[in-house]
């Protein structure tokens, strides 16, 4: 635990850790953390909740929690929606709160959307976390100062009944996070761009079965690209049940039920094939999905 926590401490410093988006398996149900052109996509109120447990077992292992609530307006043009989010990984605290505005292009059996995000993020260390081996360590003792800064995310999203796909670029600013001297330099945490394309689609194999694909691409500075790939079946339009492939060496089991038209629970245990293998338990990830009144959308939701 002291050696994780150390590590985290001097890599927060340097400014080289480069994956700083949380990881979400139920990327196709929470499509408002990833492109904010989503926003009023489903036609109705809608509210999204997920919490993530990643690499149970292992000490300080990241939990992160997502919240959106989204909406069209009267103007069909138009939709709006806010989304907070708050990541942990051992003592380290990542925070945010952005609001969505977007405009839709309105075509006979399709829509294309670009959306904007804006608002603040903020990262702190729990000090109280911290047991490092060297109390005298110049990075323990400088005690890195956190600030909230502004950022903003922009996507594209296009989609219809059976499809959809979009391009998204988060973090725009780059802004400097946790500033820290050491020995009269100063290091810092700086948000890098993250950007993002995803796909899929859906295949009525009969009247009681829809084939689902779908795949998303993560690309950021100093970090391999990472690809996600989906295959899921939904039966008797109540229940979703799919697996996942992630370039991270990680195999993911996902299940979704839709309560009632409104309401939808969903469910993912991540098992992982890299150097953490064993030394944790699998990933968890519990989703829940509102509508809140009667959706505009005619047809069955398949996205």
């Amino acid at each position: 635990m002291k050696k994780l926590l150390t590590a985290l401490l001097i890599i927060m410093a340097t400014g080289a850790f480069a994956q700083q988006d949380p990881l979400f398996s139920q990327y196709m149900f929470n499509k408002l953390a990833v492109n904010p052109a989503y926003a009023g996509s489903r036609d109705a109120l809608t509210l999204d909740a997920l919490y993530r447990y990643q690499w149970v077992n292992v000490p300080g292992a990241p939990q992160t929690f997502s919240a959106s609530i989204h909406s069209p307006l009267k103007n069909q043009h138009l939709g709006l929606g806010f989304n907070v989010y708050n990541d942990v990984i051992g003592p380290n605290i990542n925070q945010g709160a952005l609001a969505t505005f977007a405009y839709r292009i309105l075509f006979p059996n399709a829509k294309l959307s670009f959306g904007l995000q804006v608002g603040v993020k903020y990262n702190d260390i729990i000090w109280s976390m911290v047991n490092p081996y060297d109390v005298e360590d110049p990075y323990y003792k400088a005690q890195m100062k956190n600030k909230a800064v502004p950022d903003a995310n922009f996507g594209i999203y296009y989609y219809s009944s059976k499809y959809y796909f979009g391009f998204s670029s988060k973090q725009l600013f780059q802004n400097q996070m946790s500033v820290v001297s050491v020995n009269g330099r100063e290091g810092f945490t700086k948000l890098l761009r993250h950007f993002y394309g995803m796909a899929g689609a859906a295949f009525p194999l009969s009247d009681q079965v829809v084939f689902r694909p779908s795949v998303l691409v993560k690309f950021v500075q100093n970090a391999p690209p990472q690809l996600d790939l989906n295959a899921s079946f939904l039966f008797a339009k109540t229940f979703w049940i799919g697996a996942s492939y992630r370039t991270e060496k990680a195999f993911s089991i996902l299940t979704e039920l839709n309560v009632s038209p409104n309401l939808r629970l969903g469910y993912s245990y991540d098992i992982w094939f890299n150097e953490l293998k064993g030394y944790n338990k699998g990933s968890h990830e519990i989703r829940l999905g509102f509508d809140f009144g009667k959706s505009r959308m005619l047809t069955p939701r398949y996205f």
